[in-house]
């Protein structure tokens, strides 16, 4: 298990509970008092800084290594029954965006997310989980499928941004994304979208546009990371902590702005802290979600989705 800095307090009281209980297996001493009062302090202490994290350190939490990204999520909802699906007919199969059908109970739904790797080979091998042009078309082209075939999207966001290299801009970078918002909005199918991880820029967006946007308690969404936005301000990264206080970008933040729907509650430490309770929050408010969509015509769908849309943003003075 891997710390950050503001855990370090767990970590200790971690250690003291493993070697408590590593004694009394060794000898007949008895050490079961002391163990309860460790672990009822490493409760109490988890509770205490987990309640009271800051923006940045909710930022962390989402880059956490053993954080569990969009594959997990799939096949731990899935199961056996996922089938993934390549290429976008065009250009090549991109591997930072992975999308495929798969069904939650009896329901079939189209998957679509950004995928990060877990070490130096895979995170190459996915590009650090950012999207080309040609990741954005395949995912067009499976929701456009499933529309097709009258089947819902579920996507699940987890990117620091789309790639930005000069040859994603020769292929038309801004335009896959903003072709995919504008399906996006009239796509008529009910689509829901899951923040697991970092919400960064356009490269979330670009899969971001749904009848209810989930968001996971500590992820982050917003128009640029705060180390880009601390250097942009103050020409240093010195200053992130500030920069993510002041882009409001945690999930309380955007749930007060109306610009997500709902927040999904996480384990105690996050979601790595314990995998298999928060696949079945995810999938359990995956299929809330859906039901609240699934007797809507195409034409209500879309126009209930429009509205959401339109209304962000407007000020009342």
């Amino acid at each position: 298990m891997e710390y950050l800095d503001f855990e370090l307090p767990i970590k200790e009281l971690e250690e003291q509970y493993q070697k408590a209980c590593a004694i009394g297996k060794e000898s007949d001493v008895d050490v079961s008092a002391t163990c309860r009062q460790i672990e009822k302090r490493l409760t109490e202490t988890k509770k205490e800084i987990y309640k009271n994290l800051t923006a940045w350190q909710r930022v962390q939490l989402s880059r956490h290594p053993n954080r569990p990204y969009t594959l997990d999520y799939i096949n731990a909802i899935c199961g056996e029954t996922f089938l993934e699906l390549h290429g976008d007919r065009n250009v090549k199969d991109d591997k930072a965006m992975i999308g495929g059908l798969g069904k939650i109970g009896d329901q079939s739904y189209m998957f679509v997310g950004q995928q990060k790797g877990y070490n130096t080979k895979t995170r190459q091998y996915r590009n650090f989980g950012m999207a080309n042009p040609e990741g954005y078309r395949k995912a067009l082209r499976l929701m456009k499928s499933a529309e097709k075939f009258g089947i819902p999207v579920v996507t699940f966001v987890d990117t620091p941004g789309a790639y930005p290299g000069l040859e994603a801009e020769e292929r038309g970078q801004g335009e896959a994304i903003a072709r995919n918002i504008l399906e996006m909005t009239r796509l008529k199918v009910p689509i829901i979208v899951v923040i697991i991880g970092e919400g960064a820029s356009g490269g979330a967006l670009g899969i971001g546009v749904g009848d209810k946007v989930l968001m996971l308690e500590n992820t982050w969404y917003s128009v640029i990371s705060p180390e880009s936005c601390s250097s942009i301000l103050w020409r240093s990264w010195e200053y992130k902590e500030r920069a993510a206080d002041a882009l409001k970008l945690t999930a309380r933040d955007m749930k007060k702005q109306k610009l997500i729907d709902e927040i999904v509650k996480e384990p105690v430490g996050g979601a790595h802290s314990n995998r298999e309770m928060t696949f079945s929050i995810v999938r359990d408010a995956i299929s809330e979600a859906y039901g609240e969509f699934k007797n809507l015509s195409p034409d209500e769908l879309v126009k209930k989705r429009m509205d959401k849309y339109s209304q962000m943003g407007v000020f009342k003075g």
